[in-house]
């Protein structure tokens, strides 16, 4: 396993997720409208991002498994998330990206603070967080893009260096 920039190939793996409802029925953003396209863009505009980190999860064979991303980087805090193809699930995976990306934020970006949120709903990804002894905290003041009933309903976590 190890992460890398997101490349092209990726692209249909990655609409592979964003396609399965199994992975994406509790999430917050509408993935199933998504084109090969967008993941074509997504993938470009990650190449050179100041305010965001997105990088691919991938297998000993260079198979893309996922993306570990850390976004709206600023003020020494950064917004992290996950999507993982369902094959990938339940294999170390999503444990070995979110570690990794959290170490890399700390150590490379300097960052202080790696905060993040999930639908209570989402049982698969409550169970996940808990169980690896992520700590879970109040909406960090900065965050952007959640309303308030969001920032109000979403269960929030946060690492501190």
């Amino acid at each position: 396993m190890k992460l890398r920039k997101l490349q092209k190939k990726d692209a249909p793996l990655m609409l592979e997720w964003m396609h399965d409802d199994d992975v994406v029925r509790d999430l917050k953003a509408d993935f199933k409208s998504k084109t090969i396209d967008d993941c074509l863009s997504f993938i470009e505009a990650a190449q050179d991002c100041s305010e965001s980190l997105h990088l691919a999860i991938v297998d000993d064979n260079d198979e893309y498994m996922g993306t570990a991303s850390l976004k709206h980087i600023s003020g020494g805090k950064a917004e992290f998330g996950i999507s993982m193809r369902k094959c990938a699930m339940g294999k170390g995976f999503s444990r070995f990206g979110m570690s990794e990306i959290i170490r890399l934020g700390f150590e490379e970006y300097g960052l202080g603070e790696v905060y993040w949120c999930v639908d209570p709903i989402n049982a698969r990804a409550v169970r996940f967080y808990d169980k690896n002894g992520y700590q879970r905290c109040a909406p960090p003041e900065s965050v952007r893009g959640y309303s308030e009933e969001e920032k109000q309903s979403f269960l929030w976590y946060s690492v501190n260096k």
